[in-house]
């Protein structure tokens, strides 16, 4: 087994609480609610807290029916959150398990500095591809602008 580990930092205007609140303590109700075309539903197993496991169930034209991960860490004082893509998506043949690790750490302007890092953990030999690792990237930062851009638009949502 092999380990990539790519890493990716967003600057957002939202303050950290803010959007963790949205991004990650309300995923589960808000990114159906902002991504409908991409996003069934996301159900929720445990209290949502270290342990719980989360199913993304994917619209019926996208590349796979669901995503599913269990939540590692979460942490509400310092804006962090670690959870393992289990399986869905990626998860395979070549692939055993991806591990996110996500902070919201305050900028000076006010807002955030996302900092995201992913470790795909391989089987075999496997080695993973660059147009793979940049997939990773851009869905991450997708998602993350999808939920800054709806607290722009509507100002006092998870204030």
């Amino acid at each position: 087994m092999g380990v990539t580990s790519i890493s990716n930092e967003l600057s957002c205007p939202i303050p950290p609480a803010r959007i963790f609140k949205a991004a990650v303590l309300d995923a589960h109700n808000l990114l159906p609610k902002i991504l409908p075309d991409k996003i069934k539903s996301i159900e929720v197993q445990g209290s949502g807290g270290a342990g719980s496991i989360k199913q993304i169930n994917l619209a019926e034209d996208g590349p796979f029916p669901f995503i599913k991960h269990r939540i590692e860490e979460i942490d509400e004082v310092s804006f962090k959150v670690k959870f393992t893509l289990i399986e869905g998506a990626v998860i395979g043949e070549k692939i055993e398990k991806v591990v996110d690790t996500v902070q919201f750490v305050a900028s000076a302007d006010g807002g955030s500095i996302i900092k995201v890092t992913s470790e795909f953990y391989t089987v075999g030999d496997y080695k993973m591809g660059e147009d793979e690792l940049q997939m990773g990237k851009e869905m991450a930062t997708g998602t993350f602008k999808m939920v800054e851009g709806y607290l722009l638009e509507n100002p006092t949502a998870y204030a």
